[in-house]
């Protein structure tokens, strides 16, 4: 990648598929943005840009580097593969690029004090990934007819959706009287059945019929 490009990518400001950091102070905060990025639809970590969009550029980019690519290495499970590039600005300072693909073997985790916390992109945030959407990563690699009966919970979450327009899983829960195992359970099966389609948010996902 050329510095123009980097400088174009940078103009275009933070998003979906792209994520800016000035240095890796905290790398295993950082790998979060890579995991959301692998778990999500890919993207672009740009170490050396200011939140604004400047290429400042970072002194001593290879040690950057170097303790970025350790964190991926030690904290993502399972393995998960990158392209780095780097562009000098100047002989003390430098930029990285981190291109991440939507990854073949997600959902990935970041490993963490013994727990294992799964994260994708919301807009130019990473947030954590709920049980609906890690269950969702995990089934969609292998995409199988999914078989179900329109029973009387599906009825009340149709009839739910056509009142509201949305509805949470809490939601459906409680008007259906169900255990949030069984109403997480109908909601992912739908969604992947796509009857039904999931929006992650920060709070608390929410589901609408797929147009």
């Amino acid at each position: 990648m050329t510095l123009q490009e980097v400088k174009f990518l940078a103009s275009q400001g933070e998003g979906l598929k792209i994520e800016f950091k000035k240095k890796v102070a905290f790398p295993e905060k950082i790998v979060r943005e890579v995991i959301a990025f692998a778990n999500t639809a890919g993207g672009t970590l740009l170490i050396g840009v200011d939140d604004d969009g400047t290429v400042s550029g970072q002194r001593y980019i290879e040690e950057e580097i170097y303790v970025m690519e350790k964190a991926i290495q030690e904290l993502i499970f399972p393995v998960l593969e990158y392209e780095m590039s780097s562009i000098k600005l100047n002989e003390k300072k430098g930029v990285a690029v981190f291109k991440i693909p939507f990854s073949e073997n997600r959902p990935h985790f970041l490993k963490e004090n013994n727990k294992k916390q799964s994260y994708i992109r919301v807009a130019d945030r990473s947030v954590q990934a709920s049980r609906e959407i890690w269950e969702i990563l995990r089934r969609e690699k292998n995409p199988k007819d999914i078989i179900f009966k329109y029973g009387k919970k599906e009825e009340i979450l149709m009839k739910l959706l056509g009142e509201q327009g949305r509805v949470t899983m809490k939601e459906y829960a409680k008007a259906g009287k169900l255990p949030y195992f069984l109403a997480s359970k109908t909601l992912v099966r739908l969604v992947l059945a796509n009857v039904l389609k999931i929006h992650p948010q920060e709070s608390e996902d929410y589901f609408t019929l797929k147009e």
